[in-house]
Order: C-alpha cells, then structure tokens, then sequence
C-alpha cells in the first residue's frame, strides 16, 4: 500500500465543513439577499424555514424565532423579499445557508403588507361585517375614551363637548397610543369600560402620524377587543385619507378625535329646539284630538235617543208587550199540537189494549194454581180451580168434567 505523503493533507468531512463555515461566516457575516419565496415551514418550534430564488439559483434560509416573532408580517410563498442576515453552513448536511435577521417585502413597506394580511383575515372571519355595527346611543350620559392623557385627542375631545353640552360626562382610560404595549393598552381600555358598564359609548383613537405611528390601530388584539366591545364604538384615529384595521371594525368611524366628540355631542341648543319641537307638535295633536272627540260628542248628543229618550223607552216596552204575545200565542199553539198528538196515541193504545176487549164480550180465563192463561178446553183438567175475568167483575169456577 503506497505509504500518504506528510505534506498531503487530508480532511475529514467535519473538519472540512467547519473550514468552509468559517470561511463564508468571515466573507459573509452581513449581507442583502432578494428573491423569490418558496417552500416556507414554520416549526412548531417558531422557526421558520423556507428557500429564496431566482431564475437560476435557489438559497435555503433560516429565521429564528426570535427573529421571526419581531416581523411584521406574514411570509407567503410567492412573496419577493429583501433579506438581511449571515451566511453560514449547517454541519449536519453540509449545506450553506442565509440566516436572516430582517426581511420585508420588495417594492411594498412590510407594514402595508401587514396591514393588508389581517385586514383580509378579519374580513373572512366577519368582523367587518354590516350585521355587527351596533347603533350610537341619540344623547349618551358618558363617554369612555381610550387614548393617551397627554395628547392633543384628549383636549380636542373636551374641548368640543365642552362647547356643545357641557353636562356630558367624559371618562379616560389612560393609555399609550404609539410604540411598544400601545395596542395592549388600547385592548385593556375597551375590555375595562365593557366590565365597568359605566359608559354608553367608547371613543378610541389618537392624533395623525406616519403608518408606524398608528400602528396600534392596525394590531389583532385592538380589532378583536373593538368587535367583542358590548358598548359602540367609534375609532377616531386622526387622519383623514387612510383607514386603519380599528376603522373598519368599529361601529363608526370618524376621521379626527375632534369629529367623534361632535358626533356623540350634539349641541345642546340643538336638543333643546329639537324637544320644543317635539312639545309643539304633541300639543297639536292633543288640541286635534280634543276636537275630534268634542265633535264625536256633539253628534251624540243630537242623536234622536237622546233628544226623547222616554220615547225610546216607551217604545221598548211595547216591544217587549209584543214579544210576550208573541210567545204566549206560540206556547198556545204548541200546547194544541201536543193535545192532538196525545190523544191520537191514546186511542191507538186503546184500541190494543185487552181492557177494551173484555168490553166488547170477551173474556179472559186463567187457572188459579199457577196463574196460567187458559187458551184451550184441554189445558184444563177435572178439578182445577179456574177464574174468569168480564168486562165487569170475576168468576171463580171448578172444572167438573175435563
């Protein structure tokens, strides 16, 4: 066996892959990558796996899930993304791979992609939908607002009320609107008024800004607390153009802080004239019907019943006299009917009956021992006590000869 030089060296595959990882984790530790997603898996474990492409070329790439929690967004096959990240090799298969650390889509902010990713998911689900927006109350006593204390919402929301029904009552839930735990407080805000039950509408918002600004009003957790809200609710988020997640799932959506407190205030003058109105109108139609029944009374008390009414009276005792004969003549009548129908029966009974023929010289002629009726010479025999019956009276005799 031909003996390996000592200047030949020979690596073993793990020896030779750590090499080349370190190598291109040297030459590679930051760098920009765009293409084309495909083949994306997020593990139960929270990462994220998938494989970025051009028309040649194809590059695995991992996103862990610390790195994946913090995207906006979601990744979709198909989606053109601009990664940043490392290159480095997987010893295990020997395999190089992008290890991203950001990502956003390609010609589009990832904020909008995000936007528009929930806004369709919401949709489908029916948060949006017509059916769920409650009505506003027409005067309400309270007023929840969610939104931050010191911002110019809050002031601008006073402010109007104030000046158009300064009875109102105004309660804040005092919460961040902008940057990290800005929509948890939000959500917080809406679901503490929805427990308290002390308020009859909610105003959530804030003043203008950039997309990341209001970017609390495009989060899950502000959309789902606004949809399962028993309380109506207006999204006032201060921008007049574009709409926010909260816009589309509120009951009403107004463009400025300013706008929400003078659609849940009306000016006070406003009701005030709007009663008078209606007491003006009530009064009318009372003094209408006033009129109407008056005259209803009037034709009443001109009807002949109560010009004479010992006329009408008078006239219905005649009526019952009449009636009385009336009925006197038809249980007369009746009487009569029955007579006739009685005595026609009685003759028919008569004429069956064994008195009436005894009356005509017949007679009827029975044995005394048991009271047998004798029909023939023979059913009696010599010394039988025999009785007869007449028309008038009994003979009693004894058979002598039988």
């Amino acid at each position: 066996m031909q003996k390996t030089s000592s200047a030949k060296k020979i690596y073993t595959v793990s020896e030779l892959t750590r090499e080349i990882r370190l190598s291109l984790e040297n030459a590679f530790t930051s760098v920009w990558v765009e293409g084309e997603v495909s083949n994306f898996l997020r593990h139960t474990s929270g990462h994220c796996y998938l494989s970025i492409k051009d028309a040649e070329s194809v590059l695995s790439c991992v996103i862990f899930k610390t790195k994946a929690d913090t995207l906006s967004f979601q990744i979709q096959n198909g989606m053109h993304l601009i990664c940043f990240g490392r290159v480095s090799v997987y010893d295990k298969r020997g395999q190089y791979q992008l290890y991203i650390d950001q990502a956003e889509p390609k010609g589009v902010g990832a904020l909008q992609v995000a936007f528009e990713q929930l806004k369709n998911k919401l949709f489908k689900e029916g948060l949006f939908a017509k059916e769920h927006k409650r009505p506003l109350p027409i005067l309400p006593r309270r007023i929840g607002v969610v939104t931050s204390p010191t911002g110019a919402a809050i002031r601008d929301i006073l402010n109007v009320i104030n000046r158009r029904f300064p009875d109102m009552h105004v309660i804040l839930f005092p919460a961040k609107v902008q940057g990290a735990d800005a929509a948890q407080q939000v959500a917080e805000g809406i679901e503490t008024f929805n427990k308290l039950k002390q308020v009859d509408v909610i105003i959530v918002g804030r003043g203008g800004g950039s997309l990341e600004d209001l970017w609390a009003f495009n989060e899950e957790i502000v959309a789902r607390a606004i949809y399962n809200s028993s309380i109506p609710i207006i999204s006032a988020v201060g921008h007049e153009i574009d709409y926010t997640i909260s816009d589309f799932v509120a009951d009403l959506r107004a463009p400025t802080p300013s706008a929400a407190a003078e659609i849940v205030a009306g000016r006070k003058e406003d009701f005030i004239k709007t009663i008078e109105d209606f007491r003006g109108r009530l009064k009318q139609a009372l003094v209408s019907e006033k009129d109407f029944m008056q005259q209803k009374l009037d034709a009443i008390k001109h009807r002949y019943a109560f010009k004479q009414p010992q006329v009408l009276i008078q006239q219905n005792f005649q009526r019952v006299d009449d009636l009385s004969k009336a009925l006197k003549q038809g249980i007369e009548h009746l009487q009569e009917k029955e007579s006739v129908k009685i005595t026609h029966l009685t003759e028919k009974l008569n004429a069956l009956s064994p008195t009436a023929i005894l009356e005509r010289g017949y007679s009827i002629t029975t044995r005394v021992s048991d009271g047998r009726n004798i029909k023939n010479a023979k059913d009696a025999k010599q010394g039988d006590i025999i009785k007869t019956r007449l028309a008038k009276g009994e003979i009693t005799s004894k058979v002598t000869d039988g």
